[in-house]
């Protein structure tokens, strides 16, 4: 557990990084009383996709069969750190908040979903709880779409972290054919403060359209790279930087949302809320930041990304098998201003061809990067097909 500890963490605003001791005890809480309070919170899912978390509380309750409960720390993507630092912080209110969704869907199994050094730990927190019901550990492997929900599914049913068909909803059927709930541990911890404090406490920070605080895992040119900062939806990008101890260098660009989110100007005014960044085909994901400095060229940073993606599938469609390294090497060639006719026009022809086509999401998070740095460098775009970088250092 040491690597977790080491983390780098500040607060733009502290609730959850607080820690476990400060709270007093749960509260007794029926399954309505869970969901009531989860949709009048408007706490949506912190692993990415946002989604309205009592309406997935809802659709496995209303599932009308015993229920599973996951809780998920997998963190497949280089720079995310969020989970780990939450884990070595307040374990126990993620804990806290696995047992509430276990009351809320009327689950008869749950488990807790996180790599392999930091199992340890969670194993110590639970040897000294007295819960409703008994935590099933496992581990989770290093990998970008192992945190994908049907991937959390298979890798606890021991058929491996690989997305399943996404046309089959793991509410309805996961694990062993059971209803099944998927939450990030963000959400769970969330969920913990909220039954203490309740929804009005909750809606106090962040927009009243995107309530609550979130953990961003903020890297790149900072002077604290890696550092977990906790802030309320609509900060500023200035704020987040600042507490990341500032920028190194002038910044050009911000990656938002992670390897699956967009790029966005370097404004320090821009609020990190999904009302503010989806002009820009982006979205705060999962809270992982990344600030490019002005030296950097942003085309040669995506393909970079992009070739790492292309080697984190699952092997089980055609878009990830044989799009997504097409597509990344037709960037890289767009990278290494490897020029020819028709070039860019086919970076964007093969993202928008693999766009919604895979068994799972990852087509559709790399195909959206790259199609915002065709837009954000689009600068860029016309100087490398001339031959030329407007970045001052370049590196491959």
């Amino acid at each position: 557990m040491t690597s977790m500890m080491t983390t780098p963490v500040a607060q733009v605003e502290q609730r959850l990084l607080a820690g476990d001791g400060r709270h007093e005890p749960m509260p007794a809480l029926s399954s309505a009383d869970i969901i009531a309070m989860a949709r009048d919170a408007g706490i949506t899912g912190r692993g990415g996709a946002g989604f309205p978390v009592w309406r997935k509380l809802s659709a496995v309750a209303g599932a009308g069969r015993p229920a599973v409960v996951i809780a998920n720390a997998a963190e497949g993507e280089p720079a995310a750190g969020k989970d780990k630092a939450l884990l070595a912080a307040a374990p126990n209110l993620i804990l806290d908040g696995l047992q509430l969704v276990a009351r809320a869907t009327g689950a008869k199994t749950a488990h807790f979903y996180a790599p392999t050094d930091a199992l340890g730990r969670i194993r110590t927190v639970l040897r000294d709880r007295r819960d409703d019901l008994p935590v099933g550990l496992h581990a989770a492997p290093d990998a970008f779409v192992s945190g994908e929900e049907s991937a959390v599914v298979g890798a606890v049913t021991g058929h491996g972290a690989v997305p399943a068909d996404k046309r089959i909803r793991i509410t309805e059927s996961g694990v062993g054919g059971a209803p099944t709930l998927v939450q990030n541990v963000e959400t769970l911890a969330h969920l913990a403060l909220i039954a203490r404090y309740g929804p009005g406490w909750f809606r106090a920070a962040g927009t009243v359209d995107e309530p609550g605080t979130f953990l961003a895992t903020i890297s790149g040119a900072v002077h604290r790279p890696g550092i977990v900062v906790e802030a309320g939806y609509g900060v500023g990008l200035g704020e987040l930087i600042t507490a990341a101890g500032g920028p190194t260098s002038r910044v050009q660009a911000m990656l938002i949302g992670g390897y699956h989110g967009g790029w966005v100007p370097a404004d320090p005014a821009l609020p990190v809320s999904r009302a503010a960044l989806s002009p820009y085909g982006a979205s705060p994901g999962a809270g992982v930041i990344v600030a490019l400095p002005a030296g950097s060229c942003g085309l040669v940073e995506t393909a970079r990304i992009a070739n790492y993606l292309a080697s984190q599938v699952a092997g089980q469609c055609g878009p990830c098998v044989n799009g997504l390294p097409r597509m990344a090497e037709t960037l890289a060639d767009l990278a290494r201003r490897r020029s020819r006719p028709g070039l860019a026009a086919e970076v964007e022809r093969l993202a928008r061809l693999v766009s919604g086509r895979g068994a799972c999401r990852h087509p559709d998070g790399t195909a959206r990067l790259i199609l915002s740095a065709m837009r954000a460098f689009e600068a860029d775009v016309t100087a490398h097909l001339s031959g030329h970088c407007l970045a001052t250092e370049v590196s491959w």
